[in-house]
Formats: C-alpha cells, sequence, structure tokens
C-alpha cells in the first residue's frame, strides 16, 4: 500500500487561506467535494475528535481525521498554509501542514489505521516539512510521496 494512491492533485491546496482551525477544517473537507449536509456533518466529527486532542502532532504537522458515513470509501485531502496557523499542536508551534483522512465506518479493506500511520512516518522524515514549503505544484506534492517511497 501506497500513500500517493489515496491522494490526488484536487484534493490538495497549497495556499490554505483560513485563519482558524474551524476555517482549516471547513476548507479540507471542500477538497473533498461532498453535498452541503455531508460536509456539515463531517465538520462536526472532525470538530469531534479535536476537541479530545489536537491532531496537531509536532513539527508543523496535523492530521485531522474520522470515520464518517459521509464517506464510502477511505479519502484524503492536502492542505498547506505558508505563515501557520496556532492548531494547539502537541509542541504548541504553529501548523502549516494538514493531512486530512475520512473513512467509512466499516471498512473492508481495513486502510484508516494504515494510511494514519504511514502519514506519520513520512512527516518525521527530516527534510519533509522544508519540502513541503518549497513545492509549488500538486503534482510535486504526490511527486515527492512518490521519492519518499510513501
Amino acid at each position: 500500500m501506497e500513500l500517493r494512491e489515496f491522494f490526488s492533485e484536487e484534493a490538495i491546496k497549497l495556499n490554505i487561506e483560513g485563519t482558524t482551525k474551524d476555517d482549516v477544517l471547513k476548507e479540507l473537507i471542500g477538497l473533498l467535494v461532498l453535498d452541503d449536509k455531508n460536509e456539515a456533518m463531517l465538520f462536526k466529527m472532525l470538530k469531534r475528535r479535536e476537541n479530545l486532542g489536537s491532531t496537531g502532532i509536532g513539527r508543523g504537522i496535523a492530521i485531522p481525521h474520522c470515520r464518517s458515513l459521509v464517506v464510502s470509501k477511505l479519502r484524503v485531502a492536502f492542505g498547506r498554509k505558508r505563515a501557520g496557523l496556532d492548531f494547539k499542536a502537541i509542541d504548541d508551534k504553529p501548523v502549516n501542514f494538514f493531512f486530512l483522512i475520512v473513512a467509512p465506518p466499516l471498512e473492508v479493506s481495513n486502510q484508516y489505521l494504515p494510511v494514519l500511520g504511514k502519514i506519520a512516518q513520512f512527516s518525521k522524515e527530516l527534510d519533509v516539512p522544508e519540502r513541503l514549503l518549497s513545492i509549488s505544484e500538486p503534482s510535486e506534492f504526490m511527486d515527492l510521496l512518490k521519492e519518499k517511497g510513501a
């Protein structure tokens, strides 16, 4: 299983405009192209997850994730905010990179946790945050995943 199988260039936004945690979550959800009702439901689920503890894992990276009936298969999106944003990350530093993961409650292929783990592993590579800041096209994001074997 490779991460790039789950990403599409349409679900990559390199200039997140939101200035609050809620704004960013809504922008990421928008990348999944759901109807308004499902977007609202997914936002509620992600907020509930964030209230348990921030998904900001440090080094400028957050991985908001949840299971929800609004998707029929695992979906991912990536967003970048160069200026960074207070996401209540565990290291108290601003977050620049957001990996959204949404999976249905019951998944035959059971890819949710492995994808979450792979994103965390990819994010821990020393040069990844710097490289993510320097990309200018969604295709370069896909190339970086390929290069890292992710």
